[in-house]
């Protein structure tokens, strides 16, 4: 069962009369930028919202999280529920308030994502320029992330979580 989406300034209207925003992202996308008045539910571990009879808007970053997981977000929501369209994105564009903290780290999906590929486009360069051996070094990498794909165990984001940076991150 699919959940209905709701605009940005239909779901603030529902909000200022007691609806309930729940973030299903995960803490570290949380504590970098958020929603003021949201309520926090990592998708990750979603619990039973039974302590509400208003209406529940789910949001995530950009809206595909929320729908690729209606059916639990509908499970999970003891009264009527819809999906913020655009998720955070859309909030932000709508000029809603949203409340940034630049001092905490990028979330780890995306320093994931820097690392790998500024690991890969070095070994791909330095394979051409310098020897054709750092082509293996770029393979291995390429290795690395098929492996965290199918098994969700990502080496490189617990070597990333043990970095200064990140230690004071929320969840780390």
């Amino acid at each position: 069962m699919s959940l209905p989406t709701i605009s940005p300034q239909d779901a603030k209207r529902l909000i200022d009369q007691g609806g309930t925003l729940v973030d299903i992202r995960n803490a570290d996308e949380r504590a970098r930028e958020l929603i003021p008045g949201s309520k926090h539910d990592a998708l990750s571990n979603l619990n039973q919202l039974s302590d509400t009879s208003a209406p529940i808007i789910y949001h995530c970053h950009s809206g595909a999280r929320t729908a690729q997981n209606a059916a639990r977000l509908r499970a999970a929501a003891p009264c009527e529920a819809y999906i913020l369209e655009g998720g955070l994105e859309a909030w932000r564009k709508a000029g809603l308030p949203v409340q940034v903290d630049k001092s905490q780290p990028l979330p780890m999906q995306r320093q994931v994502m820097i690392g790998a590929g500024s690991l890969v486009l070095s070994f791909v360069l330095l394979g051409l320029f310098v020897s054709p051996v750092f082509f293996a070094f770029a393979g291995f990498v390429g290795a690395g992330l098929v492996f965290a794909g199918i098994t969700g165990i990502c080496g490189m984001a617990k070597v990333l979580a043990l970095m200064p940076w990140n230690r004071s991150a929320v969840g780390a």
